[in-house]
């Protein structure tokens, strides 16, 4: 099998000061892959570099973009005064020549860019409000269906749903209500212990966790994990035209992948907000029992006198709010999934921060509506 000669210089007598250099062989990238070949060859470019010689290239017999440029480079980005090439190999010197002259335009820097940026992020607010009003839109026509026939509403769906995102949830949410709770319960005694009122921690303990962080903290990690599966499941379906698919075959994206989403989180958050109520109580009494030695049987008894019954029921009701809330917006992000891949990593971390954003106002506005309620 015939093999190309290497690439090689050849320096004429008198040394590196001599009249002229001959290149000849294969001056392609194969060729100058071998790491032996292109040290020898580059160390010669490198001395005979800046040098006022002749350079003859008509005996290379296969010339490359490589090739040409790693010559082209040796002669400081100029053809020598003195150079003779074949006339097949001219079209790359050229080529360099014309890409070293081009002078690109620099693009004019916009006066108005953080007024254009302002209006942009407007726009698409208001784009996004839009698309969300339009969602529950249609998911109050989805749910006024299965009223109306709930025989064939989609109960399988639900039920795999529930599943997913309330009794898989159950561990991290014990976890980090049970570590809040003994948190929260040590600084508070810190805090009473200085002004002679360690009792009162039952009461500070119980309205915290059950009014305020048994509900954020179940909503925030439900976020996290349901919310962001169910924007990678939908974008997912959409990168791979599922959803193209079910239209064809007649199947209602509201009534089969969006509805069951919404209820099944809509019944699973309370559950879990009194789960990580529960996790969050018990935490605190066991760092009650050991920074104010205070018995398990008075916290409980303590308790119900100190947390009314309005603040349990406010707490549920931010459950089912918060899971609907997370639930519509991971389907919004989800189903705005472009089909491309870089889409779905965007969309499901925007899906993730809004959910979270939203839950968190949805808070504010719960303290401002019942603030007088529960004391």
């Amino acid at each position: 099998m015939p093999t190309n000669p290497a690439p090689s210089l050849t320096i004429s007598p008198g040394g590196e000061s001599g009249s002229s250099v001959t290149a000849a062989g294969t001056w392609q990238v194969h060729a100058l892959a071998h790491k032996r070949t292109m040290n020898s060859i580059g160390a010669m470019l490198k001395r005979l570099k800046g040098k006022q010689i002749q350079w003859d290239l008509r005996g290379i017999d296969a010339l490359d973009h490589i090739g040409a440029q790693l010559l082209w480079n040796a002669w400081d980005k100029a053809r020598p005064p003195s150079l003779q090439l074949a006339p097949e190999h001219e079209e790359f010197f050229k080529r360099l020549e014309t890409t070293g002259k081009l002078q690109l335009a620099r693009p004019r820097p916009h006066r108005f860019k953080s007024v254009v940026a302002l209006g942009q992020g407007i726009l698409g607010f208001f784009e996004h409000l839009s698309g969300f009003v339009r969602l529950i839109g249609q998911v109050t026509q989805d749910m006024w269906r299965f009223v109306r026939n709930p025989i064939r509403g989609p109960w399988r769906e639900i039920s795999a749903n529930i599943y997913h995102a309330g009794f898989e949830a159950l561990g991290i949410t014990a976890l980090v209500g049970f570590l809040i709770g003994v948190v929260l319960s040590f600084l508070s005694a810190q805090q009473l212990r200085t002004f002679g009122g360690d009792i009162y921690l039952v009461n500070l303990l119980g309205m915290s966790v059950i009014r305020e962080l048994g509900p954020l903290l179940a909503a925030i990690l439900v976020a996290g994990r349901s919310g962001s599966a169910i924007t990678a499941q939908l974008g997912v379906m959409r990168v791979t035209e599922e959803l193209d698919a079910m239209l064809v075959m007649g199947i209602s994206h509201g009534f089969r992948l969006i509805l069951p989403k919404v209820i099944a989180l809509a019944i699973s958050m309370p559950l879990l907000v009194i789960w990580t109520d529960t996790m969050a109580l018990i935490g605190g009494m066991v760092s009650a029992k050991v920074e104010l030695n205070l018995s398990a049987r008075y916290f409980i008894q303590k308790l119900p006198d100190a947390v009314p019954l309005a603040n349990y029921m406010i707490g549920l009701g931010k459950g089912v709010v918060f899971g609907m809330l997370i639930a519509l917006v991971s389907c919004h992000f989800g189903l705005r999934i472009k089909p491309n891949t870089e889409s779905l990593g965007h969309g499901t971390t925007t899906s993730v921060v809004t959910a979270i954003t939203v839950v968190i106002l949805a808070d504010a506005v719960f303290a401002i509506v019942f603030n007088g309620v529960g004391y």
